[in-house]
């Protein structure tokens, strides 16, 4: 994994740059507070390849065992990121609709629309799963 510099922008999109936004949550120094906050700070984690930030952070029932990011061939350019909706359910259960842009060569742009569920257990947000959007 390469160091980012502390004024690198923040891949989800905020203006906060990557050391005071997703930085943290990726490198455990702090808990995602919602699940729209976990869901921006996985799409970094899909952005710079932290496939054990996606792992750690998806529901142990439903988590892979591997995601094989680094022999994705050919390897996604994500393009963006759009949350669209978070709900909370509970206190412990929370959707979030996001639009993931990406190109994979030097293709056409994508798009990936996905309606995601968020569980919280013992304060911490875990992604559960997802349905893909129209």
């Amino acid at each position: 994994m390469k160091a980012i510099d502390t004024l690198t922008p923040c891949p989800c999109g905020s203006p906060a740059g990557y050391a005071n936004c997703c930085g943290p949550l990726h490198d455990g120094a702090a808990l995602a507070a919602s699940a729209a906050q976990l869901m921006r700070s996985r799409y970094s984690a899909y952005v710079l390849k932290r496939e054990d930030y996606l792992l750690a952070s998806w529901y142990a029932d439903t988590r892979p065992a591997s995601l094989r990011l680094a022999a994705q061939q050919p390897a996604p350019t994500w393009l963006g990121l759009e949350v669209r909706r978070e709900q909370h359910i509970d206190d412990a259960h929370a959707i979030v609709e996001f639009v993931a842009r990406y190109r994979l060569g030097g293709g056409r742009a994508q798009r990936q629309h996905e309606i995601s569920r968020f569980v919280r257990e013992a304060g911490r947000w875990f992604y559960v799963d997802g349905e893909f959007g129209g």
